[in-house]
């Protein structure tokens, strides 16, 4: 045994005559290797009897968890907003020993309990969970949190003239759907501006220029569409364009979560660009029950182009 007590890969190899580097193979089932039936069958044998425990399992058994922080990302949060706080995240938890496992889109419960089981995580996270809770935005996020971001949104239309918005959503409920909502409509509140229209712009490309002339017609009176990402935001131009209609001159339209592709489309799209590197290096030090002092969130900023 080593001079820590524990069984190493070294007692392994030795208890079944075999090189350190075959019984890392064995144990670690690398599929680039061929090892024999005989030899595989040894070394596992001979690693039940000593009672090997791998490094991580033995280190997450003596602190009651391992150092893996699970972060689930929801569908529908695929954007710059997400990038850039599992970039802080990872950087944060990186720096502090630790290690983030990231779970895109739906997950089934029953797997999901496997792999935390399995890998006993020192926390589980899930992207924008503080604003899916019941309750509204405390005065801070109106700072330079999601709300905050929501109001840039609004205050961008609001400043070159447009009273009568309407705020573009997916024809299916995302996590922050009706958050991002309440956010839109509180900052077009703020304000003093008139409620926000509700415009369901759904996919296919026809079904979305249906919806979007029902809405013209109901609503002449609106003049700018402010969207829930970028993604209905470009799904609106393009009905407006299959309508006939000029962008900005009978609609301005503006993005929310910047992606690559607004900057692709004619006209180009105005969006909000969020940074959430600061927020996810927050989570991590929050996770692991570490000082935050000194981060500060970075509020968003507007992308100007041509579609405002």
């Amino acid at each position: 045994m080593g001079r820590s007590g524990r069984v190493t890969l070294s007692d392994v190899a030795e208890a079944s005559g075999v090189s350190r580097a075959t019984v890392s193979f064995v144990l670690n089932d690398d599929p680039r290797q061929t090892i024999s039936g005989a030899t595989r069958q040894r070394v596992l044998a001979a690693a039940h009897k000593l009672g090997y425990v791998p490094h991580g399992i033995a280190r997450a058994l003596r602190e009651g968890s391992s150092r893996i922080v699970v972060l689930n990302v929801d569908e529908g949060l695929e954007g710059n907003f997400s990038r850039s706080y599992v970039l802080g995240l990872d950087e944060e938890l990186a720096a502090h020993d630790h290690v983030l496992l990231v779970r895109h889109g739906h997950t089934a419960p029953e797997a999901t309990q496997k792999i935390l089981d399995t890998i006993v995580p020192r926390a589980v996270l899930r992207l924008g969970e503080v604003y899916m809770r019941e309750h509204g935005p405390i005065e801070e996020d109106w700072e330079n949190g999601f709300a905050a971001n929501a109001a840039l949104q609004i205050g961008h239309l609001a400043e070159r003239g447009h009273t009568r918005i309407t705020m573009a959503m997916p024809d299916h409920d995302f996590p922050l759907t009706e958050a991002r909502l309440g956010f839109a409509r509180e900052a077009a509140r703020r304000l003093g501006l008139p409620p926000l229209e509700r415009l369901v712009v759904p996919r296919p490309r026809e079904a979305g220029a249906v919806a979007v002339g029902a809405f013209r017609a109901a609503h002449p009176d609106v003049t700018a569409v402010a969207a829930f990402d970028d993604d209905i935001a470009l799904r609106t131009l393009t009905a407006l364009r299959d309508l006939g209609l000029r962008v900005p001159e009978d609609m301005a339209v503006i993005g929310f979560d910047e992606t690559e592709h607004g900057s692709l489309t004619t006209p180009a799209l105005t969006t909000v660009h969020i940074d959430a590197e600061a927020l996810g290096r927050l989570a991590a030090r929050a996770a692991l029950g570490i000082d935050s002092e000194g981060l500060t969130p970075v509020r968003g900023r507007i992308v100007v182009r041509a579609s405002v």
